[in-house]
Formats: C-alpha cells, sequence, structure tokens
C-alpha cells in the first residue's frame, strides 16, 4: 500500500470536510481548509526563498540530512500548521524548547543549523541576543500571542502568507524527515530524525492508505474535541495533537505558556471536551487539587491520557474517583521510540502495564535475543520496523542506539523493561542518568558542569529525589571550600546558565562528595543522601 506525507493526508480531509475546525487556541479557530491554505502558502514562500530538499534519501547515511532546517520556537498556536507547512516545502521543521536559556537556544541552534526560524513575536526579546544564527538567512514572526518587538530583518508571518500565493513546483516526499530534538546521555541535544511517514503511522494513529476516499471514510461525525493541555515543542504534546488533527478531529490548543488548573479546566468544560492529554505529576498534582476545591462540568470527558512523564498512582487514582466515568490512559514512547505502549485505567479496573504497538519489543540484556511473554529476566525496551533514520550528525550515536540485532534494526530505548505472561509490558524505569522532572528531561551531568563552575564549591553531584509535585526533583549534593554559599546564591547560579527547571529544588552540603575509586561518581550514595534528606517544606 502507498505511503503518505502528512500534508497529503490534512489535505484530504479538507477536501472531505473543509469547514470543519481543525484547532482552536484561545480566540484563534483554523477549520481544515484555512489549514490547508496556509500550509499551502508558507511551503511556496519557503521554496520561494530556496529552501527545501537538496540531497534525497537514497543518497544518504542514516544520520545525514539533505534538506533545510526550520527551527520553530513556538508556543501551540499554529503550531500544527507551521510543522505541515515546512514538511509540504521539503523542509525539516524542528523543535525548540522555548524554556531553554538563551545560551541553551545558541548551543541547540549551532548544532540543528537551521536556515530558517519561525517564532512567536513574545519570545523575541528573551532570545534576541541569539537569533538570528550564522546558519539563518530567514527569520518569520507569528503576531497575536503578547508584546514584544520584531527582530531586525524579520518578515511577518501573514506576510510571508500573503508572498506564497503562487504555487510552486513541490513533490514531498515520504521520505523527507521530521526531526525531534532531545537530549542524550552526556547532555548535549539530538536531533532525531524520522521519515514522515513512518512517525505519521507510529505515533499519529496513521497508516498506509489505500486512496484518500479510505481517509474520507474515516472521518463521519466528529466526537468532542480533544484538548491537547500540554506543550506541542515536546514530542508526546505534538504526537497527541496531530493523531487528533490527522483523523479529522477538532484538537483545542492551551493557549496559555504556564499551567493554571483553573484555566485549564474552564477550558476543557467550556469545548466540552472529550480526550484531555497531560504530562504526568507535574499537571496531575495540581489538576486533581483544583478538580477537588472546584466546581466543573465535565460530562463529556470520557478519556485522560497522560504521557512523557510517570503519573503518579496517587493521582491516577485520585482522577479516576474524581472522574469515575473516565479511562485513564498511560502512554509510553520516546522521541526515538515513538509511540510504544498504552496502558488503560477504570475505576474499578486500573492496570500497572502497558499493552505494547506493533513493533515493540523487550531485549535481552546482552542483545542475544528477544524475550518472549512471561521470560523472567529484564531486558532493554526496544523496537523495531518503523523506527528513526538516526541522530542528526552522529553516526557513532546512530550505531549505539539503531544497531542490528539478530538480523533486525532496532532501536534500544535505554528503559529496562520485562514482558508479563499476558505479553504486557512491565516498566522499570531509565538505565541513563536522566531526571525526568515535571515532563522535562535533565541530564545531571549538565547541571553538575555549572554548579561546580561556582567559586565557593568544589564538588557536587546531582541526583533526582522522588516528588509528589514532579515526580521526581533534582537535588544537588555539594562541598564547599574555602568559600560557603547559600541557597539563593547557588540557585541564581545555576538559572544563570540553565533553564529554571534544570536548577536543583535542594542543595545538601557535605564534608566531601563520595566517589568510586576510579573517580567516577558515586550516583547510588549520593541518591541515598538525598532521600535520606528530608525535603524543606514549601
Amino acid at each position: 500500500m502507498p505511503e503518505w506525507t502528512i500534508g497529503e493526508v490534512l489535505d484530504a480531509i479538507a477536501e472531505a470536510v473543509p469547514d470543519r475546525p481543525m484547532t482552536v487556541c484561545g480566540d484563534r479557530v483554523s477549520s481544515y481548509a484555512e489549514a490547508a491554505d496556509r500550509t499551502r502558502r508558507l511551503a511556496n514562500f519557503l521554496a520561494a526563498q530556496g529552501l527545501g530538499a537538496h540531497r534525497e534519501r537514497a543518497e544518504l547515511q542514516n544520520w545525514e540530512c539533505g534538506q533545510d532546517r526550520v527551527a520553530l520556537i513556538m508556543h501551540n498556536d499554529l503550531y500544527p500548521d507551521m510543522v505541515i507547512g515546512c514538511l509540504k516545502a521539503r523542509t525539516v521543521p524542528v523543535n525548540v524548547n522555548y524554556h531553554y536559556s538563551p545560551r541553551e537556544v545558541a548551543d541547540l541552534l549551532d548544532y540543528v543549523k537551521p536556515t530558517a526560524v519561525i517564532y512567536h513575536r513574545s519570545l523575541a526579546a528573551k532570545f534576541a541576543e541569539v537569533l538570528p544564527p550564522p546558519s539563518t538567512r530567514l527569520l518569520i514572526c507569528i503576531d497575536g500571542d503578547g508584546d514584544g518587538a520584531d527582530l531586525l530583518g524579520a518578515i511577518g508571518l501573514d506576510d510571508a502568507l500573503a508572498q506564497g500565493d503562487t504555487d510552486r513546483d513541490i513533490t514531498p516526499s515520504p521520505d523527507d524527515v521530521l526531526m525531534i530534538c532531545t537530549g542524550g546521555t552526556t547532555g548535549r541535544p539530538k536531533g532525531v530524525m524520522w521519515r514522515q511517514a513512518d512517525t505519521y503511522t507510529v505515533s499519529m494513529n496513521g497508516a498506509d492508505h489505500e486512496s484518500a476516499a479510505e481517509i474520507h471514510a474515516k472521518l463521519g461525525t466528529p466526537g468532542p474535541p480533544w484538548f491537547a493541555v500540554s506543550p506541542l515543542m515536546h514530542a508526546a504534546g505534538m504526537w497527541t495533537a496531530f493523531a487528533g488533527v490527522l483523523n479529522g478531529q477538532t484538537v483545542v490548543l492551551y493557549d496559555s505558556t504556564r499551567l493554571e488548573p483553573a484555566r485549564v479546566l474552564s477550558t476543557a468544560e467550556r469545548h466540552r471536551v472529550g480526550l484531555m492529554t497531560m504530562v504526568g505529576d507535574a499537571y496531575a498534582a495540581p489538576l486533581v487539587a483544583e478538580l477537588q476545591a472546584g466546581s466543573y462540568d465535565l460530562s463529556s470527558l470520557y478519556a485522560v491520557a497522560t504521557g512523557g512523564a510517570a503519573t503518579n498512582p496517587k493521582h491516577q487514582r485520585a482522577l479516576l474517583e474524581i472522574l469515575p466515568n473516565i479511562i485513564l490512559i498511560n502512554g509510553y514512547g520516546s522521541s526515538e521510540t515513538g509511540n510504544v505502549g498504552f496502558g488503560r485505567s477504570m475505576r474499578d479496573d486500573r492496570k500497572d502495564t502497558f499493552e505494547l504497538r506493533e513493533g515493540a519489543l523487550v531485549l535481552a540484556d546482552d542483545y542475544s535475543r528477544f524475550l518472549g511473554p512471561g521470560d523472567d529476566e529484564i531486558g532493554w525496551v526496544a523496537r523495531d520496523g518503523r523506527i528513526p533514520l538516526g541522530y542528526f550528525d552522529d553516526a557513532r550515536a546512530t550505531a549505539k542506539t539503531f544497531p542490528v540485532v539478530r538480523g533486525r534494526r532496532v532501536v534500544i530505548s535505554g528503559d529496562r523493561g520485562s514482558l508479563a505472561p499476558d505479553g504486557t509490558l512491565r516498566l522499570f524505569g531509565r538505565d541513563s542518568l536522566v531526571v525526568n522532572t515535571g515532563g522535562e528531561k535533565v541530564f545531571v551531568e549538565e547541571v553538575e558542569e555549572v554548579l561546580r563552575a561556582h567559586p565557593g564549591v568544589a564538588d557536587a553531584l546531582v541526583v533526582g529525589r522522588p516528588s509528589e509535585r514532579w515526580g521526581e526533583e533534582l537535588v544537588a549534593v555539594v562541598a564547599f571550600g574555602d568559600r560557603v554559599a547559600g541557597h539563593d546564591e547557588l540557585h541564581a547560579h545555576c538559572t544563570a546558565e540553565l533553564a529554571r527547571y534544570k536548577a536543583p529544588k535542594e542543595f545538601i552540603v557535605v564534608d566531601h562528595v563520595k566517589r568510586l575509586g576510579n573517580g567516577k561518581a558515586d550516583y547510588r550514595w549520593a541518591k541515598s543522601v538525598a532521600v535520606q534528606q528530608e525535603a524543606p517544606l514549601s
């Protein structure tokens, strides 16, 4: 069966239901026809500036990219349109975390080397020092989300779309890349390169359709809108929103840059949403508290989906008690694996394992075999079949994470798991030094490097500690030299170089930081110190 590009799917839906709302974000409501036209115009504009594909996939190694990259420094408003417009132009949309500090964004853009940047005006002041990067020759500014001045040389999106009315000779390919920037185990960003046809089928509830008629047949009468509460700049948020959009569903996008529980629930109530998606404890805990304190008519809600970070069983139980008619869906996956599996729980039927999607598997610890249901061994969660091409511009990391095992090319997630007798996945957690705090992944070595640069710090280790609010919270174990610094000074030192969520919540002072005989960090010791230390009152 033929593979489809994401733009072709959008156009097929717009052909059948042009006036159906596709996305709602604050006051902006975009129909499928409007989105199809907006993405067409953006593609034409980018192509007119010379952006597109310069080498085809067949000529490239898996870690190479022959297309221009377009960095998206954006909130949720118009995010799907910009992604699809870039794909229609045969350029590569690249997510950029707007919570990053300017230095971190500069480092990421230096790695990705985008030819163009699309940004929301309200973010211009924060990143003015690092935009545009040397590789960029085109800046596009999206208005309408707050105050701010345009960056020098930027063109407004409306002007760009007006110039893109004339159709160009562009034929996108299923091989064209969609890049998702994540982090590596050393803290260096990595761009995971997916063929768009693969990410559509694996993580956006797509398929290899026989014809447009097959897409039209699935549209029917839409159900209640979906509500994507989490940021689309993260893979989990983007995938869930696109799963709705590319199946003809109206998707409500959260229109605030910070989580305001009352605003979230009022939005869900106003739009009579059926499905709401969020990210782990950082969302679940405050939403549960607001549900318990307030009064909202959420009778249309039939499911709450959480992914991107673990959700405390206590919060899951509370959601099912407060909203007894919902299904609670725990999604599991990563930027490298896509949607691996899900667990469905109801008030009287709670699940703690994941039903696996096609291609998901568990690999033995020594990579010697693939584990079967009921195997006692704990192995590596992996996937074969439709997986990413590799990491952009990184042959070594691509070979390590996407090896060939027993004749099958797989992606190794870095998570540990086993298969229950019924074939579902029991997940044990990350094997690498990554702390997932409030849905944001933090690599502790990066934080340690900054912390150790403080003039008073002799040594430091950073670990994660369980937190009801964040799932995990960062804690630093610090030894001082000749000068002692307090919490506020150390916190300010970290946030001057790092995004705020990367700064430790607590700094525990010790006489010396314990290391192993080979000089490597003793993280087991540091974690025991952090867990034994009573968390400060907040």
